[in-house]
């Protein structure tokens, strides 16, 4: 297998005008949504007026499906066609922190959600945000009687929309905490195969569901990437697969008042075992830490012990200054890496002291006790362009 060469140059989002955050604004101008901090889409001449003319509006999300990626192994495919730009993520770009801002319209800096994991004051833990469960179980939270809604407050987009809307997802993730409450009045469709996915996306285009608005998420090239790397025959035959599916739904959209916009929340690059920082190699480091790495493998949230300030510095700056980069974590919030405008209120405490944000393709994990040990090819969430970096993909009417 032959990695692709990622660019692995330092990049941020731009949340003035070209990013996904602006897209959603632009979505929401075209659907009557509440206004939010956040500026339309900007360089795409005519976009605003085909949205608003628009019989129906889908968004179409691959997850994983970065623009360098696309550009890689994806020429030739309708998404490849149909591309008319690109755009930025968010920070962290991970799926907890993207999906939550088309789910929700809303960047990091308002909707409070800064990677797959997260210290949640109010629960006195550490939890996966998607399936709600924390780090070290599997068991729903919900399952204790604690309402998701209590720790993550953002608006759903569904709901600030005066429109009927569908939210299409896969079958294992439809009807999960985090799905029903940034779902909200939309109505969601679940689907268990491609062929099931194409099927009720061509129904949707062609106007045979009533909404108006329809969020398509499609999840598995993400998967892939992670087991295999982007690099991977398995991901190239996958886009493949995806492209015979959905190009005769994306295609047919010309001419029937369906807009379509496909997207991804984030790209992906290859890593290797070799790459990776395990806190095992490291234990002097992890007793200087009050929490479990939080955010995500490329931008670790570290919450530093009282008293340990200096030697942590002093530490990471010895042992891992050729594989990380320190930043304190209120630097990140200062320079607008999670967005525009007054921040969440928990948002400082939910990015802990310091962030680690990997150099090159390096990756850093730590393990807590019940929790299964991964070694993931490709990876995502951190600063490279190529994480970051997202087509702007654009069919009908």
């Amino acid at each position: 297998m032959t990695r692709l060469v990622h660019d692995l140059s330092i990049a941020k989002p731009d949340y003035v005008d070209g990013s996904i955050v602006n897209l959603m604004r632009s979505l929401g101008d075209a659907l009557g949504a509440e206004l939010t901090p956040y500026a339309p889409l900007a360089g795409l001449a005519g976009l605003d007026a085909r949205l608003r003319d628009a019989k129906r509006i889908v968004l179409l999300v691959i997850d994983g499906l970065g623009a360098e990626l696309l550009q890689a192994i994806g020429t030739g495919t309708v998404f490849s066609e149909r591309q008319v730009g690109t755009m930025t993520s968010v920070y962290p770009p991970t799926t907890a922190t993207a999906i939550t801002t088309f789910m929700s319209g809303l960047a990091p800096q308002q909707h409070g959600l800064t990677g797959w994991f997260m210290h949640f004051r109010q629960l006195g833990t550490v939890t996966a945000v998607l399936p709600f469960v924390p780090r070290y179980g599997r068991v729903p939270l919900s399952s204790y009687g604690i309402d998701i809604s209590a720790v993550i407050d953002c608006p759903s987009f569904f709901d600030t929309i005066d429109q009927p809307s569908i939210a299409l997802l896969p079958k294992g993730i439809a009807n999960s905490d985090f799905s029903r409450l940034l779902g909200g009045r939309a109505r969601r469709l679940p689907f268990d195969s491609l062929e099931d996915f194409a099927a009720r996306l061509k129904a949707c285009c062609e106007g045979l569901e009533d909404a108006r608005y329809i969020y398509a998420y499609w999840s598995e090239l993400d998967h892939l990437s992670h087991l295999h790397g982007p690099s991977s025959p398995e991901v190239e035959a996958h886009l493949a697969a995806l492209n015979d599916a959905l190009a005769p739904v994306i295609d047919a959209c010309t001419g029937s008042g369906t807009v379509l916009i496909a997207t991804a929340d984030h790209g992906f690059i290859d890593s290797g075992a070799d790459e990776r920082i395990d806190m095992v190699d490291h234990p002097d480091l992890a007793d200087m830490l009050s929490l479990p790495l939080c955010g995500e493998p490329r931008s670790a949230y570290c919450y530093v012990r009282a008293g340990c300030v200096a030697s942590f510095e002093q530490y990471v700056t010895r042992e891992l200054a050729d594989f990380a980069h320190l930043v304190p974590s209120e630097q990140l919030l200062d320079e607008g890496w999670f967005g525009l405008g007054d921040p969440h209120p928990d948002l400082g405490a939910r990015i802990g002291d310091y962030t680690l944000q990997m150099r090159g393709r390096y990756t850093i994990r730590d393990r807590v006790l019940g929790e299964r040990e991964s070694h993931l090819k490709g990876v995502h969430g951190g600063t490279a362009a190529a994480e970051l970096h997202v087509p702007l993909i654009l069919a009908g009417p």
